[in-house]
């Protein structure tokens, strides 16, 4: 039993070397880390809650609470060399189950969203960090090697080693492959945003339909009628004939002396008898 519990010590220390760069010695972070104190409690209060001695280990975990800001619930199931980085304000659930190898920093919740008893926080894969201030709620389930954003709101179930990035999580990226190596808060090197990625593609598609009505308007456009100027040079000639009547009316005919012909001189002409028509008098 007290091997047991120095090599966990022991796997709890050297982890933080792993993953937290500005740690120096053994014996600063046995005493300075409060991540390393609240598992260890929790390991503890865990042991307590399997053999039904549920105040005390209850009131173990509070106590860890107090000293650590860092609420890990005796019920909960966690994994070998789990680690809390800085740990203000993590809170992991009573059904909540946590593989190995798995990183959380300060802010993360691991909250249930049902009040029944039963199984109601999330279950993570090994090797899987959670960045800071992000929150998995509910009975889903995170895959292996995944990396959630920090403030990420996660709510459906994840792929393994996938990268999800706000609210609510997307999936940004999921290739199948499990990478090598540590992501500090969960932040790979490329984590496109989704949003900006669908107004970008939208943006492109209201681009491409307006060329297509463009070219479809100028295909369709009938080429603009080219008016004819008069010789008058009249923009309007006000009891002149239209050009097209005088066309249809053609040239008068003129008799040998310059006047109209008799076919049209109209009432001026002389009658049959070769007499003139007499002419009214407006008066006297």
């Amino acid at each position: 039993m007290l091997q047991r519990l120095t090599r966990q010590i022991r796997d709890h220390i050297d982890v933080v070397f792993d993953r937290d760069p500005s740690a120096r010695t053994r014996l600063e972070v046995f005493l300075t880390y409060p991540g390393v104190h609240a598992v260890l409690t929790y390991r503890l209060a865990h042991w307590l809650w399997r053999r039904h001695w549920y105040l005390l280990a209850r009131s173990l975990s509070h106590f860890a609470r107090w000293i650590t800001g860092i609420e890990l619930h005796p019920g909960a199931e966690i994994g070998d060399r789990f680690f809390i980085d800085h740990g203000m304000g993590v809170v992991v659930g009573e059904t909540a189950q946590v593989g190995d190898d798995v990183t959380l920093y300060h802010g993360v919740t691991l909250g249930g969203t049902t009040g029944k008893r039963e199984r109601r926080h999330p279950s993570l894969g090994n090797d899987v960090v959670v960045g800071a201030g992000a929150k998995i709620l509910g009975p889903i389930q995170v895959g292996s090697g995944s990396r959630i954003g920090s403030n990420a709101v996660v709510i459906k179930d994840v792929p393994e080693n996938a990268v999800i990035v706000g609210i609510p999580g997307r999936v940004v990226a999921k290739d199948g492959v499990r990478h090598e190596g540590f992501d500090a808060y969960g932040q790979k090197e490329r984590m496109p945003d989704p949003v900006a990625k669908a107004v970008e593609c939208i943006s492109e598609h209201v681009h491409a339909v307006e060329r297509r009505l463009e070219a479809m308007e100028q295909s369709h456009r009938a080429p603009a009628p080219v008016e004819e100027e008069t010789q008058s040079g009249w923009s309007c000639p006000v009891g002149e004939p239209d050009g097209d009547a005088a066309a249809e009316e053609g040239p008068q005919e003129m008799d040998t002396d310059g006047r109209p012909s008799s076919a049209q001189a109209g009432d001026d002409r002389p009658d049959e008898q070769g007499q003139q028509p007499a002419r009214s008098e407006s008066c006297d």
